[in-house]
């Protein structure tokens, strides 16, 4: 039994937005059509080839929300797929806006209402934190975390109109070969427009997930996603079940870097000289943690990169996990957690992945005489708990309710 599971209940249908009305779904309009040249481009950086088609998920996962003011409602539902790493990004990202961007704060810097209640937020509100979170995610990868006057982004709608042909180069999938590219130079034009077309990402059995993948590479740049890659991969999306590490840190840090330590190390040795490798350049408003597991299944081939503070101790307490290759997002209520040191000795911890696992952690960092040290080579813990220790190493973890069995568990 996989993570998606884990709240023990049958298996849900996951339910996609309702259909809108004819006119509150504009047409595209503008932009300018994808060349042959940049739709292949396009595809070998993001799935290494384009002579064969992505995998189908890629075509037919959208953005979409759980059922409005109920438990989970701030949560995306989608099947487990190669798509997860990159929903797992926007989550926190949608869970950061609901939480802390648009909560009214009161002198003692504390909400006026409960932050729970932000957790089970209006249909309206859900596509506000949509929108806002995917223009965030695409306005970083355009370099505009910190200037928005130097920035420019692009993002790709699909039209009616295929301007690339099939060919033994190009394998037609429907969506590439009909983009229309759309540019801005300031995040609130940006927003404007994702909002308008949102509509798009939502669609039913849509491609959603595609537009925001390609809205990032677009905005980042393919030859820089190739540089940030530095040679580890050939392409971003890799063969892992719930897909690659690099999706996510595009998202999160604006740079589909491989290397998770702060700043720039130089590496070489008596052979070769010592070549930079760009790790996260500045802290993260959201973090990573990474528990790979044992040297098999799904993390045999991968690259150990254990993260730096930039990301274990990000801005606000919401971290995208990545554990064993499976991700979620793991998130406290209280913005000051990582900035409060008695905050910080004993809290609760929410985990949730876009296959509607949620379970709540109850995090005891204060000394405690019947615990090992270090916990992550206890045989007894989850790999949750293991992973939550790569940042608490000597916490106590109680799971709220029973503990499931290890099957049951994120692994």
């Amino acid at each position: 039994m996989d993570d998606d599971n884990l709240d023990w209940k049958p298996k849900e249908r996951v339910l996609y937005a309702r259909n809108r009305q004819p006119g509150a779904r504009p047409a595209v309009v503008g932009g300018t059509a994808i060349t042959e040249e940049l739709a292949g481009e396009l595809r070998i950086i993001a799935f290494g080839t384009a002579s064969c088609p992505p995998r189908g998920e890629w075509i037919h996962t959208p953005l979409v929300m759980r059922p409005s003011e109920q438990p989970l409602a701030y949560g995306l539902a989608a099947q487990r797929n190669g798509t997860r790493s990159l929903l797992s990004a926007l989550q926190a990202h949608i869970i950061k806006w609901l939480l802390f961007d648009s909560r009214p704060m009161t002198k003692d810097n504390k909400s006026a209402e409960p932050p729970e209640s932000y957790l089970r937020p209006s249909e309206e509100r859900q596509e506000e934190a949509l929108w806002r979170a995917c223009s965030e995610v695409i306005w970083r990868c355009g370099d505009g975390s910190t200037s928005q006057t130097e920035a420019k982004v692009t993002v790709a709608l699909p039209t009616t109109t295929a301007y690339v042909q099939h060919s033994p180069q190009y394998y037609q999938d429907g969506i590439t070969e009909m983009l229309h590219l759309f540019e801005f130079k300031s995040l609130e034009d940006l927003q404007i427009f994702i909002k308008r077309y949102l509509y798009l990402f939502q669609t039913e059995d849509g491609s959603g997930s595609l537009l925001l993948l390609y809205a990032c590479i677009l905005s980042r740049g393919c030859e820089n996603v190739k540089k940030d890659l530095d040679g580890k991969l050939t392409y971003l999306v890799s063969t892992q079940v719930e897909g690659s590490l690099n999706v996510a840190t595009l998202l999160l840090t604006g740079r589909a870097t491989p290397y998770l330590h702060n700043g720039v190390q130089y590496v070489g040795d008596e052979d070769h000289y010592a070549m930079p490798q760009f790790g996260v350049l500045s802290r993260s408003s959201v973090g990573l943690l990474v528990w790979y597991g044992n040297e098999d299944g799904v993390t045999k081939n991968v690259t150990k990169q254990n993260p730096g503070s930039r990301l274990k101790t990000p801005a606000l307490p919401i971290w995208v996990t990545c554990c064993s290759g499976h991700y979620g997002v793991l998130f406290n209520t209280n913005r000051e957690l990582l900035r409060n040191y008695h905050a910080e000795r004993r809290f609760d911890i929410h985990y949730y992945t876009c296959g509607g696992c949620h379970v709540l952690l109850n995090v005891d960092t204060r000394a405690h005489e019947d615990l090992a040290p270090l916990r992550n080579d206890d045989i007894t813990a989850t790999p949750l708990e293991k992973l939550i220790h790569t940042k608490w190493q000597e916490a106590k973890i109680t799971w709220s309710g029973a503990v499931p069995f290890a099957g049951d568990s994120p692994n």
